[in-house]
């Protein structure tokens, strides 16, 4: 069959990691292709030098059938290649017609834009991706969904005839997936061939012709999605089986370490009361909005209290802020590990002890010796992959980011760790490696608070479960009572 896109033998290096290793790839015309594989394992170093915004160090890219040299995002565009990224790239403060042409503004003549102009023609292409606004309309003013469509619609604009898109759905609702996948269905009918990365298979398996596997930046294999299933290409993914997603390890429960009273903040949170206990791990299910996270953050003290009372080992907190919070014994991975838990300017080391700086110091100051004891301590025990302690948490993988967020917290020695989406955007090898961690922290007496999306994971990890729905508690469920079908129903019940 005829080829797209073929990407022959691909190197990439940067200090101290050799990212790519000869990767090949080819797309073919009108094709959905997923690439898949764990955090770290090269996929969007690959697609960065197929975008242009990296180059290459070996290797070979031809593009219908003739060699090219794509040595910036430039000259990517000209050939029809457009990547949307994860986190969108576009300026919030201005329309939706006017991001669609940033750079290419339609003009009258040298010094007056045509309005008329980028009007009409945004609204072709807004069109063409079912996306129904006003084009006018802000981009600050649209969901996440209606952002990404016009990062598609920007693309078709270029005359793209592929179109990458990392982690499209890692931010959406299911129904908002849903519209996704029929945009990707519409454009394939029309000829455009998609590169999908995502971290869920079911995705995969309901979107893609074919996967492209990749392991430690090497190519792990193609196949048809049609002659495989999740355990196949889970096995290629991280080269060994996982005959247990949600490896829950039984350990005594204790007492009770953290209580909470008629916590209140704001319409958010509504009259929330919990315990945990030594050992345990407590879930937190519900829908987005449920006010989980909310109530996390006030607990913490990152969020006003309006009312209510929380016990650590049944000592009041009585000044509510983060610091109290953490010389009490609680510990908080939030929810974006990129904008909330890392400093990615800073190294391994910095990150790692930023919480726990009482314990680096000598003499009233700092010790750079006791940091990287510290610190390797905690990359040996949980076997983050990075070149060496001073090396900048950017350059880190996902799965390695979340390792050292969970890593400044347990360098505080906490009584409570809470982990607000412990995996999300994470790959399986990587989720089941937290999913141990999270035993190990609860054998050794560590209680854990977890709120996920992923009702399977909540299920799978938790010893009892708290259901909420727009900002109160709906009920508790032990684990042995816990079933997807009692958690949806009482989530969505109208007897409260």
């Amino acid at each position: 069959m005829q080829q797209l896109l073929y990407m022959e033998g691909i190197d990439k290096n940067f200090p101290g990691v050799r990212a790519l290793k000869s990767v090949s790839l080819d797309i073919r015309p009108g094709e959905v292709h997923a690439l898949i594989g764990e955090n770290g394992a090269g996929k969007s170093t690959l697609m960065k030098i197929l975008s242009g915004a990296y180059k290459k160090d070996a290797g070979r890219i031809f593009w219908q059938g003739q060699e090219v040299e794509i040595d910036s995002t430039t000259r990517a565009a000209e050939l029809g290649i457009s990547i949307i990224y994860q986190e969108l790239n576009q300026m919030p403060n201005l329309s939706v017609a006017e991001n669609l042409f940033v750079g290419r503004e339609r003009r009258k003549n040298r010094f007056l834009l045509d309005h008329k102009r980028t009007l009409e023609e945004a609204q072709v292409f807004t069109r063409r991706v079912g996306l129904d606004v006003d084009v006018r309309t802000l981009c600050s003013e649209l969901s996440i969904a209606q952002r990404q469509m016009v990062e598609v619609a920007k693309a078709l604009s270029y005359n793209a005839r592929l179109i990458i898109m990392d982690e499209p759905t890692s931010s959406l609702t299911d129904r908002e997936t849903d519209i996704l996948m029929d945009l990707i269905r519409k454009l394939k009918d029309e000829g455009v061939s998609i590169v999908f990365i995502s971290h869920k298979l079911n995705e995969v398996f309901a979107i893609a012709d074919r996967v492209t596997v990749l392991r430690d930046g090497e190519l792990a294999g193609c196949v048809e999605t049609k002659d495989c299933d999740e355990e196949t290409l889970i096995r290629m993914m991280v080269g060994r089986e996982l005959t247990d997603l949600f490896p829950k390890k039984e350990v005594p429960i204790g007492d009770v370490t953290l209580s909470v009273e008629g916590l209140n903040a704001g319409k958010a949170v509504q009259n929330v009361s919990f315990t945990v206990r030594a050992g345990e791990i407590l879930g937190f299910a519900g829908l987005v909005g449920a006010g989980r996270s909310e109530t996390m953050r006030a607990l913490f003290g990152i969020d006003r209290m309006d009312s209510g009372k929380i016990w650590v080992d049944g000592k009041v907190l009585s000044g509510h802020q983060p610091t109290e919070a953490i010389e009490a014994g609680l510990g908080f991975v939030p929810e974006d590990r990129k904008l909330q838990g890392l400093i990615l300017g800073m190294t391994v080391r910095e990150n790692t002890t930023l919480a726990a700086m009482e314990e680096t110091k000598v003499n009233h100051m700092v010790n750079r010796k006791k940091e990287v004891e510290i610190t390797q301590e905690y990359v040996d025990r949980l076997g983050i992959r990075t070149p060496g302690v001073e090396q900048k948490a950017m350059n880190l993988s996902g799965g390695n980011q979340q390792k050292v967020v969970i890593a400044k917290w347990l360098a505080t020695d906490p009584k409570v760790l809470i982990l607000d989406e412990p995996t999300r955007g994470i790959d399986v090898g990587a989720k089941k490696e937290i999913h141990l961690l999270m035993g190990e922290m609860t054998a050794r007496g560590v209680a854990v608070v977890m709120i996920s999306s992923e009702l399977p994971e909540v299920l799978g990890m938790s010893d009892r479960i708290i259901v909420m729905h727009e900002g109160s508690v709906r009920g508790e469920l032990s684990r042995e009572e816990a079933t997807q079908e009692r958690v949806m129903e009482l989530i969505f019940s109208t007897k409260v």
